[in-house]
C-alpha cells in the first residue's frame, strides 16, 4: 500500500503540472530486432537514368550520374571537375565512367591523355581494347611518321584560323598581341589564304609572308613596308618554333589523312610532351580550337572533352578564354567538358584567376577526392561546400569520393567491375611483383590477356540500346 505522504504529493504535482509520466521498465533487444525502430533515411539521389557511378556511402544506394539527362533539371550546365591528390581515383573513375558512357549510341568521347606509362598514354589500354589508334603527338617522331594537325586546316573557318594564330602566338609570348603585330599576322593570314589554293596553307607560308610582307599591306594602311616587316617580326618568330623548333613537325604541315572524327573515342595521346613547358598550353590551344571547327557538330549527338592536367589550360588566360568560349558554345550542341586537376590552389591562385572563376563557375559537378586539411579547407571555401563535407574530404580512403551536383552533396564510393579493372589499372610501374617472366609466362599470359581482351570486345560491341536509362 502506498504512503499518504507519497499519494499526496504527487496529487499535488499532477495538479500542479499535469499528469506525470508512467514509469517504463527498461528492454533488453538486439541492433537487429531494434533497427526496425529507427527506419532508414537517405538524402534523394539523382534519379535513375544515366550511368552508374557506384553507390552511396551513408545510405548505400546506387549512385548514377549523367550530365546530359540531368541538364535543364538539375543541373545550369553540364560541365564537371575533378579534384583530388594522385593516387585516390580519379584516374580509374573517368575511365569507367567513359566506358559505361560509350554504351549508349549517341555519346562520343575526346581525350587529352597528358599521362604517360610504358611509353605511350595512360588511355592507350582502353584505346587498344576499343580498336581505336590513338593521335599521338610527339616531337621526336613528327618529322617522319608523326600525326599533324594544320591550324590552318581548311576544314578550320578563316576567322577560326586568325583566331588560333593569335592564341597561340600569345600563349608563348606570355602577353596579348598590340595592334601592330596584330595587324601584321592577320595581313598575312589574308594573303597566304588568297593566294595559296592548290594545297592546303601551312605554317611556313605565314612565316615567310611574315617576313617579307608585301607592299600592298603596307598601302592599304599608308605605312612604310619596313614598319610592316618589324611589327610581324616577332610574331614570325614565335611561329617559326612550330616550323623549325621545339615542336616542329607536329603542326607545319597538312592534317595528316585518315584521323577518324567519327569514332566513339578519340584520344590525343600528349604524354611525349615536357608537362611543364609552354608547349603543353600552346598544344592545348590548337586541339581546342581544331575540336571547335571540326568536331562539335549539330548532329543530335552527346559529346564528352576529357582534359587531363587541365591546370594547363586554366593557368594560361589566352587558353583559358578560348576553353571559355569552347564551354559556352558547347552547351547548346551538346558538350560536356570534364577538367581534371589536382589541387584547386593550381588555378584559382595562378595568372589567370579570373578566368578559372568563371570556367569553375561552369562546372556544376564538382568530384573531391582525398586532399590535405589546408587544401580541403581552401576547396571548400572556394567551390562553397557544407562544413560537414569540408571535414570529412582529408579522411577519404580511395575511391570515395565527395560529389557536389548542383549543391546536391553525397559521398560516392566508385565500383569497378573485374572486366573494367585491367583497363583502368594504370600502375604496373610501381606494383609489378617481379621485373623478369620466363618465356612460357609471358606466352600464358597472353594467351589469356588475348582471350579477355576478345570477351571484353564482344561486350563493347553490344551497344546499349539508346532508349535504356541505365548503362
Amino acid at each position: 500500500m502506498r504512503d499518504p505522504l507519497t499519494t499526496l504529493t504527487d496529487a499535488f504535482t499532477s495538479f500542479l503540472f499535469g499528469k506525470v509520466e508512467t514509469t517504463r521498465l527498461p528492454v533488453r533487444t538486439s541492433t537487429g530486432q531494434a533497427q526496425a525502430v529507427y527506419l532508414p533515411t537517405a538524402a534523394p539521389g539523382l534519379g535513375d537514368s544515366g550511368v552508374i557511378i557506384g553507390r552511396e556511402v551513408y545510405s548505400g544506394k546506387g549512385y548514377i550520374y549523367d550530365p546530359f539527362q540531368l541538364y535543364g533539371q538539375q543541373l545550369p550546365a553540364p560541365h564537371w571537375l575533378v579534384l583530388g591528390e594522385s593516387g585516390n581515383g580519379k584516374s580509374a573513375l573517368e575511365k569507367t565512367y567513359v566506358l559505361r558512357q560509350l554504351r549508349f549510341r549517341d555519346r562520343q568521347v575526346v581525350v587529352l591523355d597528358a599521362q604517360g606509362e610504358d611509353g605511350v598514354g595512360e588511355w592507350n589500354l582502353i584505346a587498344q581494347e576499343l580498336g581505336i589508334t590513338p593521335i599521338r603527338l610527339d616531337p621526336t617522331v613528327a618529322l617522319d611518321t608523326g600525326i599533324r594537325l594544320n591550324p590552318l586546316d581548311p576544314s578550320i573557318t578563316t576567322t577560326g584560323q586568325l583566331a588560333l594564330l593569335r592564341t597561340i602566338i600569345e600563349v608563348a609570348m606570355g602577353h596579348g598581341l598590340d595592334e601592330r603585330s596584330g595587324f601584321a599576322l592577320k595581313v598575312a593570314h589574308a594573303y597566304v589564304n588568297e593566294t595559296i589554293v592548290e594545297r592546303q596553307p601551312v605554317l611556313t607560308d605565314i612565316v615567310e609572308q611574315l617576313r617579307h610582307p608585301e607592299p600592298e599591306s603596307a598601302e592599304a594602311m599608308n605605312v612604310a613596308i619596313d614598319d610592316v616587316r618589324a611589327w610581324g617580326l616577332d610574331v614570325a618568330l614565335v611561329l617559326d618554333r612550330l616550323v623549325d623548333g621545339d615542336l616542329r613537325g607536329m603542326f607545319d604541315g597538312p592534317t595528316t589523312v585518315g584521323i577518324d572524327l567519327d569514332a566513339p573515342l578519340i584520344v590525343f595521346d600528349l604524354s611525349h610532351i615536357d608537362r611543364n613547358s609552354i608547349a603543353m598550353p600552346i598544344l592545348m590551344a590548337i586541339v581546342g580550337v581544331w575540336l571547335e571547327h571540326t568536331w562539335i557538330r549539330p548532329d543530335r549527338k552527346k559529346r564528352i572533352f576529357l582534359v587531363e592536367e587541365a591546370w594547363h589550360i586554366i593557368n594560361s588566360p589566352f587558353v583559358a578564354q578560348l576553353f571559355q568560349r569552347l564551354l559556352k558554345f558547347g552547351r547548346r550542341l551538346g558538350l560536356s567538358f570534364v577538367a581534371v586537376v589536382h589541387h584547386l590552389s593550381d588555378v584559382v591562385d595562378g595568372a589567370a584567376a579570373k578566368e578559372a572563376a568563371a570556367i569553375l563557375k561552369m562546372a556544376s559537378t564538382r568530384t573531391i577526392y582525398a586532399q590535405k586539411a589546408d587544401e580541403a579547407r581552401s576547396t571548400g571555401r572556394v567551390l562553397g561546400l557544407p562544413r560537414w563535407a569540408v571535414e570529412i574530404i582529408p579522411t577519404l580512403t580511395p575511391g570515395i569520393a565527395v560529389w557536389d551536383v548542383n549543391g546536391n552533396v553525397q559521398v560516392v564510393k566508385h565500383l569497378i567491375t573485374e572486366m573494367e579493372r585491367p583497363l583502368v589499372y594504370t600502375d604496373r610501374a610501381m606494383t609489378e611483383s617481379s621485373p623478369v617472366d620466363t618465356h612460357d609466362d609471358l606466352m600464358a599470359a597472353a594467351e589469356r590477356e588475348a582471350e579477355e581482351r576478345a570477351a571484353r570486345m564482344e561486350q563493347y560491341a553490344e551497344l546499349g540500346d539508346p532508349d535504356a536509362t541505365v548503362a
